[in-house]
């Protein structure tokens, strides 16, 4: 097929031809472009550098002062109410779009990408910060260069750039398209003490994160885990603090593996976990079964703290093979609702740490604050919601769990970013109810106040799922959309059919969810559209993608 680039002034100087790109240049396709001047906003000193101790026993402005009362400005980028029918849509880059090395992967051929995405109307773009490239050759010693030549790239063409702290590896989940390792050095530590990660009632490691169970203790060269994630987010502020609230809209703030706040239940590296099973709790490390000891010790039941529930089954069963998640299970039991209430209790309070410091190392610098919470749809229907339960969230059907965390995003002035709102239960097992899960979830963020985004959790082109979006960004149940990240770009995504109902899909989202079809040879809705221009006085440079 071939993607054709209309002429303009604005878009793209066909005069200028001694810069033009050759295929070779490009994996994803192939745009001719025009070279544009670097900007000259970013700060000059070397990211790579030992940054100094911080104290964490204040709260910083972008100034390095104290905080005080500081709140967030009015925020005007995606996530305003000023208008409550327009959706902005972002897009995901590629999970390797920084190098092992430090440098950005294929710049050109991300600088025809971008220009396209403009092109089409997306407001902007998102990329992981993974710690395990940043912060790779040493505790404190952060390498950004990568992610300068991004954010540059990214404010020529005029598009936003929401950034999420990734504390988690890359590898292992849906999706996961390369390895990204935590920092050597973190792994080293690991090496010594497997007990800083998640584990399962076998016995089995999880590398992706570590466990909120030393979330407080100084097992990482001296420094608590949350002390190396504030170290390295006032790291990105200062790189960054140019472009902060201006090109770099929002960060979202990760929390567990994939960047979720909840607990890796359902690891499919190895063929741990498969899809619909109920995964396992994870509370199995000596500084988890401490902290659940002591629990239980306060309430005088010192045998409910001695290990987790020993009827719970495994990975890879339904709730009613088990004991504790059937229909009367003992998860209704006195001692299942105190065995869960502290399990979630405890993923609730490791959130409530992070976006604290979060909120105290971006405040009053113009960008908003995110975090997300996964769409755990499968076994909606029945009354435990065993992998919701697993995974830290005490949602059943009794007791609603998202009403606390939508809570306690809200005291921190955090958006609530969901998955799964492609979903449609129609295309799901019968256990499974999304459009259910997303139902209630609008209603927690409204009831709460706090902002909801969304992003699709499978990668879908068809206009099926980009419509069911279009549904959910409504606010006729709960609350609507302030904006919605697209997963991902790739060259699927380029195809003649995929790309069209992109680009329709981020014009009804711009028009408030009223649909407009947007034809073959649309000029003057897009600069960019999929087809060949017959037209002889229309002057064009074809891209033919791979």
């Amino acid at each position: 097929m071939a993607l054709t680039l209309c002429s303009s002034s604005s878009f793209i100087n066909l005069n200028e031809t001694k810069d033009l790109i050759t295929p070779d240049d490009l994996s994803l396709g192939t745009v001719s472009f025009a070279r544009t001047k670097p900007s000259c906003r970013l700060r000059t000193r070397s990211s790579m550098q030992d940054a100094t101790q911080i104290s964490h026993e204040k709260a910083y402005t972008s100034e390095g002062g104290r905080s005080g009362g500081e709140k967030f400005h009015p925020f005007s980028g995606p996530h305003s109410a000023g208008n409550d029918s327009r959706v902005p849509v972002f897009v995901m880059l590629p999970l390797d779009t920084v190098t092992h090395g430090g440098h950005l992967t294929k710049p050109r051929a991300m600088n025809a990408s971008l220009m396209a995405l403009k092109s089409a109307g997306v407001e902007g773009v998102m990329v992981d910060a993974w710690w395990g490239l940043v912060e790779k050759d040493g505790p404190l010693k952060y390498n950004w260069e990568g992610y300068a030549e991004l954010v540059q790239m990214v404010e020529r063409h005029g598009l936003k750039l929401q950034v999420v702290m990734s504390f988690h590896q890359c590898g292992g989940n849906v999706g996961d398209s390369c390895s990204i390792p935590l920092p050597p050095w973190v792994l080293e530590e690991i090496g010594k003490n497997p007990d800083l990660v998640y584990t399962d009632k076998s016995g089995r490691r999880n590398p992706e994160y570590i466990s909120l169970g030393v979330d407080s203790l100084p097992v990482l060269r001296g420094r608590t885990p949350i002390q190396v994630y504030t170290d390295y987010m006032m790291s990105f502020r200062e790189r960054f603090r140019d472009y902060l609230g201006d090109v770099i809209v929002e960060v979202q703030v990760g929390m567990g593996p994939c960047g979720e706040l909840r607990y890796p239940a359902y690891p499919e590296s190895n063929g741990t976990w498969r899809f619909p099973g109920i995964g396992e709790f994870q509370c199995y490390d000596k500084y988890m079964r401490a902290s659940l000891e002591a629990s239980a010790q306060a309430i005088t039941k010192r045998d409910w703290g001695r290990s987790g529930p020993h009827d719970s089954g495994q990975y890879n069963q339904f709730p009613e093979d088990t004991g504790f998640f059937r229909r009367e299970g003992t998860w209704t039991t006195e001692y299942g609702k105190f065995f869960l209430e502290w399990y979630s209790g405890s993923l609730l309070a490791h959130g409530d740490r992070i976006l604290e410091a979060a909120e105290g190392v971006f405040q009053g610098t113009g960008a908003k604050l995110s975090g997300k919470i996964a769409g755990i749809h499968w076994h909606y229907r029945s009354r435990s919601h065993a992998p919701e339960l697993t995974s830290g969230y005490y949602n059943t059907r009794h007791r609603n769990g998202y009403d606390p965390i939508a809570r306690m995003f809200s005291k921190h002035d955090v958006a609530f970013n969901f998955t799964c709102m492609e979903m449609k239960d129609t295309e799901q097992p019968e256990h499974c109810s999304p459009e259910g899960l997303v139902r209630q979830v609008k209603m927690a963020t409204r009831s709460a106040r706090v902002e909801l985004a969304g992003e699709n959790a499978l990668e879908r082109y068809d206009s099926g799922a980009y419509s069911q979006v279009l549904e959910t960004s409504r606010s006729d149940s709960g609350n609507g959309l302030c904006a919605f990240t697209f997963l991902r770009l790739n060259k699927r995504l380029f195809d003649g059919e995929n790309w069209r109902n992109l680009a329709e899909f981020v014009k009804s989202m711009s028009e408030g969810s009223r649909s407009r079809r947007l034809s073959e040879f649309d000029i003057s809705g897009t600069n960019l559209y999929v087809g060949f221009i017959k037209e002889k006085n229309v002057k064009t440079k074809e891209a033919a993608l791979m």
